[in-house]
């Protein structure tokens, strides 16, 4: 047993007695489906916070041969599979932490040079009866033990991309780092897997990739592993349960990364930290601060400014994914930003559409902050005017709900309007920081229709029903409301009820507004 090779499984002894555990065990059927096969080669890329440390400490304590991991391993679902005791504590592992090999040297050369010396000497001890050629070359180390004793490995790998964000302008030492894990990896027969984690995809350069032979998984392709990406919306639900939590409440701050039609994951360190303190709020920013994502955002690449505030309004934005570097200096569009952020999970992908939006209110809050330490004056100046907005509906003042809708609308003029569709976007900016207390509901099913906008609240705030109209005036809104009845299903909410009527006038290009408690 040493700190690379064959470790013990203290990490997953930690993971598992700690208060909240969910099951993710079953990543490991996936696993040994390709092991000693020609996807053995595997790279998972997610974002910060997503649990990938855990996964691989995991992997370690499963395959590692100086543990006996039955007591971690017995109660969990990879337990049920049929070859769980086939590979259970069978293999020799090589765990490689490269943000700690990164963060022990002042170069790349050293880097490697530590890492060979560093695993090279527990593989010596390990099998002292090897003829080396190399004693203090990993390569030549393991490809002796080979030939030797037909011992294979099998390599998880945490961080593989530090290089790629901590040397973000250095080419020539990505290039070194990446030839040099091609070198010890690809084509080799001491490879019985290799499982690497980062948050970034791999690294192309030149007209090829040096780590061709890895299949690649990540927010934006995460097939066949989505349920293992995150917390799934069951798990969640179940974990709220337990934990006597609300879980709308729960989606709403920490879901919205839908992998595909069935399968929707959290971000599982907000979750735990929110069930742990009994609070909803941003658990973002110990991990990845608002200066980082304001960097992005304020790249100078036409339309990059509008299309956020577009993601801020609700709306959707086609990118193009497939170009993208997989690095954090090589952007030569704002697709490319784009799809870095949803890498780091500022943003959630369809990939159906090839949609990018913001998936939830912990990321709209990193948004918000960033834009409001930003150069955008207007559009930081609309957001602050958006509490005012919601303390002006409270007061049932039309005239100044009308002039801060106006405002956002003036300010954000790329949210052009033709029909009371597009004046729903200007009505989701405005309202922006309504999203801490409300669900935002479009096209609510109640009485005999559908009402615009209904701002459904979690905590003790009235309700609100909207209702939209383009070139007609406000008090026809309001009657719409009455009429139809859509207050129908908000039945629990009607002794503080507001119904909120909102025209915009073509010609006179001015909104009015009418705001009435409900009366029974």
């Amino acid at each position: 047993m040493g700190m690379y090779l064959n470790t013990k499984n203290f990490n997953f002894k930690k993971a598992r007695n700690s208060k909240i555990y969910v099951d993710k065990s079953l990543l490991i059927e996936y696993t040994n489906s390709i092991i000693n096969t020609s996807d053995q080669y595997t790279c998972i890329s997610r974002p910060r916070r997503f649990g990938k440390s855990t996964d691989a400490d995991m992997l370690v304590a499963y395959y590692s041969k100086e543990c006996n991991s039955h007591e971690l391993f017995d109660d969990l679902k990879i337990s049920e599979c049929q070859d769980y005791e086939e590979h259970l504590n069978k293999h020799h592992v090589i765990y490689m932490d490269m943000q700690q090999f990164y963060s022990l040297t002042p170069d790349i050369d050293d880097m490697i040079k530590n890492i060979n010396i560093s695993i090279s000497r527990e593989l010596v001890k390990a099998f002292p009866d090897v003829d080396y050629l190399n004693k203090n070359e990993l390569y030549y180390v393991l490809s002796d033990i080979f030939l030797a004793r037909e011992e294979t490995f099998i390599f998880i790998v945490d961080e593989w991309d530090c290089i790629f964000r901590g040397e973000v302008n250095n080419k020539k030492a990505q290039e070194k780092y990446l030839d040099y894990l091609r070198l010890i990896w690809k084509g080799q027969q001491y490879v019985s897997l290799v499982y690497m984690t980062g948050i970034l995809p791999i690294k192309k350069y030149g007209t090829h990739s040096a780590l061709n032979m890895f299949k690649e998984i990540s927010m934006v392709k995460p097939k066949p592993i989505e349920k293992f990406m995150g917390f799934t919306e069951e798990e969640v639900e179940m974990l709220c349960k337990e934990h006597q939590a609300s879980f709308e409440e729960m989606k709403a701050w920490y879901d919205g990364y839908r992998l595909n039609e069935e399968v929707s994951v959290l971000s599982p360190r907000s979750v735990v930290c929110s069930l742990l303190d009994h609070d909803f709020s941003n658990y973002w920013t110990s991990t990845e601060t608002y200066e980082s994502l304001k960097v992005y955002i304020d790249m100078n690449f036409d339309g990059l400014k509008d299309d956020i505030i577009k993601l801020l309004a609700r709306k959707r934005v086609i990118i193009n994914a497939s170009k993208f570097q997989n690095d954090m200096t090589t952007f030569k569009s704002k697709d490319d930003v784009f799809t870095l952020l949803v890498h780091l999970g500022y943003l959630g992908y369809d990939k159906r559409t090839s949609e990018v939006y913001i998936p939830n209110n912990e990321v709209v809050e990193s948004f918000i902050n960033s834009i409001e330490d930003s150069n955008w004056n207007a559009v930081s100046e609309s957001l602050k005017n958006s509490m005012n907005l919601l303390q002006a509906t409270y007061a049932c003042d039309g005239e100044q709900v009308a002039e801060y809708i106006e405002k956002a609308h003036l300010e954000t003029s790329i949210l052009q309007y033709n029909d009371e569709n597009a004046l729903a976007y200007t009505i989701y900016l405005a309202y922006i920081m309504a999203r801490n207390d409300y669900t935002m509901v479009r096209e609510f099913p109640s009485g005999k229709g559908f009402a615009d906008v209904v701002f459904i609240p979690r905590y003790d705030k009235p309700a609100m029903i909207i209702e939209l109209k383009y070139n007609q005036d406000a008090d026809t809104a309001i009657k719409q409301i009455k009429e139809k009845k859509y207050f129908f299903g908000l039945e629990k909410y009607l002794d503080n009820l507001l119904l909120v009527g909102i025209n915009y006038d073509k010609e006179t290009k001015k909104h009015s507004c009418v705001i009435e408690k409900y009366e029974s």
